[in-house]
């Protein structure tokens, strides 16, 4: 049985929402909230670029879901929902954002003619936990600080990002922002429109994630895209667990010297094993050459990120860069 609202933080129902034509305004409105605007500088027109226009990232195929615009200024935007935490993501998202301001001069433009970009980052999960000192909110907006005075300048790279787990569930949400949040957050689990979200724009929100107005080819999109996502999850979190944990507990038993070493060991042959494993089932076969550099490798961080890459990787070359 279909839930009353599909997921928003998957692929496709995240791109039916804020990355269609039809559906322009909510993704202006979840750009003015996040950006929290004053009347005289909001959004008020968008327009959606196509693939041709964005630039090329690798990056995880179902974890990480993006829409690119531009606004009647020229601004450009690069909103994303990151469901996964994995290793150099903070650089990805500044590489992702530089990547689009860059992209922006052809044959014979010049630097004034480049635009503004800003990164608006979702993340499922706290990427500045709150444990850690200084806290950072929910709601976070980055850009360049003179060191010494405390000035802001070279303002053409921001970033915003929202942490969904920081939201303080013990209440009603109360701000856009927070309506946000607990829009992502709760949708698939809502039974009916509660009265925080029965206004606009989130109630649109809502009516676009309906899953009773998907088509069954939809719905089936939908179901694999939660599944590649549960394997992606699966993969990293085999991959972890193997390489890192049994490795060094077996080490740790031992007591010994020879016993650090003998579960050190063991631990880069499980991480081969899993990365031969996933290049396997993605078609990628490792050539003489990339097993011969996966086999002489001694680094674990270096085999995890391998892992990671072999997850979108076109062939096997590109997962072992």
């Amino acid at each position: 049985m279909r839930p009353l609202f599909a997921d928003p933080k998957t692929d496709f129902v995240f791109k039916r929402i804020f990355g269609t034509e039809e559906h322009k305004p909510l993704l202006v409105a979840l750009l003015n909230g996040l950006l929290e605007l004053d009347e005289a500088h909001r959004v008020v027109e968008v327009e959606l670029l196509s693939a041709e226009q964005r630039p090329k990232v690798q990056e995880l195929k179902y974890s990480i879901v993006d829409v690119k615009c531009t606004d009647a200024r020229g601004t450009h935007y690069v909103v994303e929902m990151q469901v996964l935490n994995v290793e150099g993501f903070e650089k990805r998202v500044v590489y992702n954002v530089a990547k689009a301001y860059t992209g922006q001069l052809d044959a014979g433009q010049t630097y004034p003619d480049l635009d503004d970009v800003i990164g608006v980052t979702i993340c499922d999960f706290e990427l500045w936990p709150q444990r850690e000192a200084p806290r950072v909110p929910m709601l976070s907006r980055w850009r360049m600080q003179e060191q010494h005075g405390g000035a802001r300048g070279l303002g053409q790279l921001q970033f915003v990002f929202l942490e969904l787990p920081k939201y303080d569930a013990s209440r009603p949400p109360r701000t856009v922002v927070e309506k946000w949040a607990y829009f992502f957050r709760e949708a698939s689990n809502l039974e009916m429109v509660p009265e925080v979200l029965a206004e606009q724009p989130f109630r649109d929100a809502l009516e676009a994630a309906r899953a009773a107005g998907f088509t069954e080819e939809e719905w089936d999109a939908y179901i694999r895209a939660g599944m590649a996502l549960q394997d992606e999850r699966g993969a990293l979190s085999l991959a972890r667990k193997q390489g890192l944990q049994e490795g060094r507990q077996e080490g740790l038993q031992e007591g010994r010297q020879e016993g650090l070493q003998e579960g050190r060991q063991e631990g880069l042959r499980a991480m081969r094993t899993a990365l031969y494993e996933l290049l396997r089932q993605r078609g990628l076969s490792p050539g003489a050459q990339q097993q011969a550099r996966v086999e002489g490798c001694e680094d674990l961080s270096t085999l995890q990120r391998w892992l990671v890459q072999a997850l979108t990787a076109t062939s096997a070359t590109d997962a072992l860069r």
